[in-house]
């Protein structure tokens, strides 16, 4: 029921503006501190450009490995009933709540030299992963995949399951079905998902540093390199933050119809 313009809100208005202000403002800030003048000189710095290149690399790893995990969890979560599925549905959900960096100390414990699992990995292959490239996919793989997960079981709970059952009395198998089916169903929100998880890997900070370290040319993301440039130069940190800012826009313009839109 919509609200007529004799009954608007007015208490409502002033709050609401200034929760708005403290939203944009901060950006705001940041268009009008940026300095334009020397924006490309500063964005063709080679560890400028070296931060971005792995950054765009590794998110997109780490989006691939979140589609190629995160889909058949989704797809268990969304149409098996097992014992437990509840909790495993909270576990999946636990890497969005908690702090990133303990995400890092939890992949360190886990994957470390001296790991549960990690101890193992050097002892009988010679595999360190910590302090890696490969560790900074792991790291963002662990905050992504959450986001996709969510999304495709959210797409698969919501898909008419008639397709699904009118391939199979037509002799299909479930590997069929699942392929030929159900992913051209539910491809927007797995798209959906992998849009989510490339911009959430691509910004992730607290669980890299932890686990992957800060090293310049090695596993140094742009949210690193913003963070060390503060210390530096601000106005290089300015500028890798609007790098990340067209990102998140273009992520968000991307998305607009799925999220954004009104009714």
């Amino acid at each position: 029921m919509r609200v007529g313009a004799g009954r608007f809100p007015w208490p409502l208005v002033v709050p609401a503006v200034i929760g708005l202000a403290f939203l944009v403002l901060p950006f705001a800030g940041l268009l009008l501190r940026a300095p334009w003048s020397t924006l490309g000189t500063r964005l063709l710095l080679p560890e400028v450009r070296g931060a971005l290149l792995l950054s765009l690399t590794t998110a997109t790893a780490a989006t691939g490995a979140a589609l190629v995990l995160g889909v058949p969890l989704a797809w268990l979560l969304a149409r098996t009933a097992f014992p437990g599925r509840r909790l495993v549905r909270a576990l999946v959900t636990v890497p969005l709540v908690i702090p990133p960096v303990v995400g890092g100390v939890a992949l360190l414990l886990v994957l470390g030299r001296n790991g549960v699992v990690g101890r193992h990995l050097y002892e009988w292959w010679g595999l360190s992963l910590p302090f890696t490239p490969a560790a900074v996919v792991v790291a963002q793989v662990f905050v992504a995949m959450p986001f996709l997960v969510i999304s495709v079981e959210g797409a698969l709970r919501g898909a008419d399951r008639r397709y699904e059952e009118a391939a199979a009395t037509l002799g299909a198998n479930r590997w069929t079905v699942f392929r030929r089916v159900t992913l051209p169903m539910v491809a927007p929100g797995v798209v959906a998902g992998a849009v989510l998880a490339w911009a959430r890997a691509l910004g992730e900070f607290g669980a890299t540093i932890t686990f992957a370290g800060n090293f310049p040319g090695r596993t140094q993301t742009m949210p690193l390199a913003v963070y060390l440039a503060m210390q530096e130069s601000p106005e290089s940190a300015v500028v890798l933050s609007l790098v990340l800012l067209a990102v998140s826009l273009a992520v968000l313009a991307a998305l607009r119809d799925r999220w954004v839109a009104t009714p």
